[in-house]
């Protein structure tokens, strides 16, 4: 299990209990938040990676959070991600954007960014 923190910021509640259980086995602390200032909270606290739905959050919050947490690994996901949003994602600052219902994807993307975070 790695040592990391991770917060979900999801508009869809079922979309966030998929991607508690994986996640929890594979990260020290998952946490679940409905507010992008209980997200800006947490991250201050040391949470080292979000996971940013773009129906919940814009791309303005992923720039302010990229600014004023420069470390911090930003996965964004959408139900109706595709190769223009991933980019537009990619240029605010996140580190990856995956299509909401990838968990797999959305898993990989966690770990492969906290990795890389934690290597630094």
């Amino acid at each position: 299990m790695q040592s990391v923190q991770v917060v979900l910021l999801q508009s869809d509640p079922q979309t966030a209990q998929a991607l508690m259980a994986p996640l929890a086995a594979t990260v020290s602390v998952v946490t679940v938040t409905r507010s992008v200032a209980d997200l800006r909270s947490l991250a201050k606290n040391g949470a080292e990676v979000l996971v940013l739905d773009l129906e919940a959050a814009t791309l303005g919050d992923v720039e302010k959070m990229r600014q004023e947490f420069p470390e911090l690994v930003i996965v964004c996901t959408h139900r109706l991600a595709d190769e223009a949003l991933w980019a537009e994602a990619l240029n605010a600052g996140a580190s990856d954007c995956c299509a909401s219902q990838d968990t797999g994807g959305i898993l990989q993307a966690v770990l492969r960014r906290a990795a890389r975070a934690q290597a630094a």
